[in-house]
């Protein structure tokens, strides 16, 4: 007897899709705990198998870590971006530090050249509120307003395939930022991205790429 795919019900479909759009729409960020399975079966009014099926398929695409006696976590926005978080997981640091170099370079030099003043706006800000978390001494604070910064230096290249990819890998830079901050936040750990901002702002496209290349090397202490 030829063996058959059992079908998932529909009502855990419908489940996957909203416990997803939380997470895509940065309702449930990367790094936060997501309510607990009697707290989603309150929320979504679904039985307890229900919402586990559909917690354990996220989980088994990549998008949430399930860690036993502390609950289950956003690991991932996207499929892709939980895949290669599993795949590079372990990678060389240096590795990711040259991936990020180039992505991180080649975007930068873009939105030297194409950042509008709604762009210039969101980076000021960012870039503010990576001083204020440094200031704070909160290394995971510093972590997500330093990783948002990036991202921000990234969409303003206006270069979607660039800006989802750098997307998914989000959580694998994330956590090689982590790694590399510690739990302590250092005074010879801080880089100043005042001159990159500058750079986008005066339409400097080889400063600008020359800034942002360089900050994964002098991360990694090369």
């Amino acid at each position: 007897m030829p063996l058959t795919s059992p079908r998932r019900s529909a009502l855990a479909d419908q489940v996957i899709t909203q416990l997803r759009n939380q997470i895509t729409s940065g309702e449930w960020p990367v790094g936060s705990r997501i309510p607990t399975e009697p707290e989603l079966v309150e929320l979504l009014g679904v039985a307890r198998n229900t919402v586990r099926e559909a917690v354990r398929a996220l989980a088994h695409n990549g998008l949430l870590d399930i860690r036993q006696g502390s609950g289950t976590y956003v690991v991932a926005t996207s499929e892709l971006a939980g895949v290669m978080h599993r795949r590079f997981a372990g990678a060389d640091p240096r590795d990711i530090a040259e991936l990020r170099s180039t992505l991180e370079s080649s975007a930068a030099r873009l939105a030297a050249q194409r950042r509008t003043e709604r762009d210039l706006v969101q980076l000021d800000a960012l870039l503010a509120r990576r001083e204020e978390a440094w200031d704070s001494g909160d290394a995971e604070r510093f972590v997500a307003a330093d990783m948002a910064l990036h991202m921000a230096v990234v969409a303003t290249s206006h270069n979607e395939v660039l800006i989802e990819l750098y997307a998914d890998l989000g959580g694998l830079v994330r956590d090689w930022l982590r790694a590399d901050v510690g739990t302590e936040l250092t005074p010879q750990s801080h880089l100043d991205h005042g001159r990159l901002v500058e750079a986008i702002r005066r339409g400097d496209a080889d400063t600008a790429a020359s800034e942002a290349a360089g900050y994964p090397f002098v991360c990694l202490g090369t």
